[in-house]
């Protein structure tokens, strides 16, 4: 089901070929160029309208609101850390791994949050394990890791890794905590 719209999209283009059938225009009509523009045009965008419905579709299938946990990653000024990556891990197991580009981790430091895991739980207790790296002050590698053992009820869990400054001790502080 996932990727069943890349094998019904050629099947839905070619038919709609098909039942215009190969018949060419009489030699007395001119084929008008931005007719057919706005034509292949109009095409594209229902294909695309096409393609976001079964993308929402998708999504709500995989991940029922009743089961769904999500897991964000934000940051908080980045003085005193650079981060590399994200490891996660959910009961044990280990389920997103996500290695930061410059460009995303200058992003995070504005203001930026990025959506590091997707999935489905079961209701009842769990734990999150969340480990940070990256280059702390003076340019040390920095392993840093921060756990949550929360309640998964009835309806979607959202769950944020906040990475911000401790000025006080100079050094980044990790948190995961539940958005309500």
């Amino acid at each position: 089901m996932k990727h069943a719209w890349r094998w019904m999209m050629p099947l839905w283009l070619a038919s709609t070929l098909v039942l215009a059938g190969p018949e060419a225009p009489p030699a007395a009509e001119a084929v008008d160029g931005k007719a057919m523009d706005q034509q292949v045009q109009g095409l594209k965008d229902e294909v695309l309208d096409l393609n976001r419905e079964l993308f929402m579709l998708e999504e709500e299938l995989l991940f029922p609101a009743n089961t769904q946990v999500a897991v964000f990653v934000s940051m908080d000024v980045g003085e005193y850390f650079a981060l590399d990556s994200v490891q996660l891990t959910l009961d044990g197991k280990p389920v997103s791994k996500y290695l930061y580009t410059e460009r995303e981790a200058r992003a995070l430091n504005r203001g930026g949050v990025h959506r590091l895991y997707l999935g489905n739980l079961k209701a009842g207790g769990h734990e999150l394990v969340a480990i940070f790296t990256g280059q702390g002050s003076h340019e040390r590698d920095y392993r840093r890791g921060a756990t949550l053992k929360f309640e998964k009820g009835i309806g979607a869990k959202f769950v944020e890794l906040a990475i911000s400054d401790r000025a006080s001790k100079m050094q980044p502080e990790f948190m995961v905590r539940e958005w309500e």
